[in-house]
């Protein structure tokens, strides 16, 4: 994936991302409004963050326990071979998965998933395993979730 440069967001922009990620569903004169600027001027900074990226989607939080996915796992996962490219794009479309990382350290990627119970994380796990590429992992249950936000720069600090 390509990376893409932060040089052309300004504080504007930002400004802008901060109110979306505290409401997606807010519209172009609420947002013009609050940082008194021109509605057009919103629409257009709100399209050029789409198009290059740095907005992917708008969406909603939604908490997993209340809709039966009470279980998260952190898999950690040591993986070699020409196919880890291939159990990348795999990993990434399963249904369970919220996040994928590669890492450094005695595995090289680690994910984070959720599950209805154990036997569905044992039988994910499981499936893992049969995988030829992978060597090893090691399953680990968030018994509390602390904290979960990927938005960003949540403090009350100006970007």
């Amino acid at each position: 994936m390509k990376r893409r440069s932060t040089q052309n967001v300004d504080n504007i922009d930002l400004q802008i991302i901060r109110i979306l990620q505290e409401d997606s569903r807010s519209n172009y004169r609420d947002i013009a409004n609050k940082l008194r600027i021109a509605s057009g001027t919103v629409f257009n900074r709100i399209r050029r963050l789409e198009e290059t990226g740095v907005l992917k989607c708008f969406t909603i939080l939604v908490d997993p326990e209340k809709i039966g996915y009470g279980l998260t796992a952190v898999i950690l996962i040591e993986a070699h071979g020409k196919s880890l490219i291939e159990f990348e794009e795999e990993i990434v479309s399963m249904s369970n998965v919220v996040s994928v990382y590669k890492i450094t350290g005695d595995y090289n990627i680690a994910i984070t998933a959720r599950f209805r119970d154990r036997h569905a994380l044992d039988e994910f796990v499981s499936d893992l395993m049969v995988m030829p590429f992978i060597t090893r992992t090691a399953a680990n249950i968030a018994l509390n979730v602390i904290k979960e936000d990927s938005r960003i720069n949540r403090a009350n600090k100006p970007f």
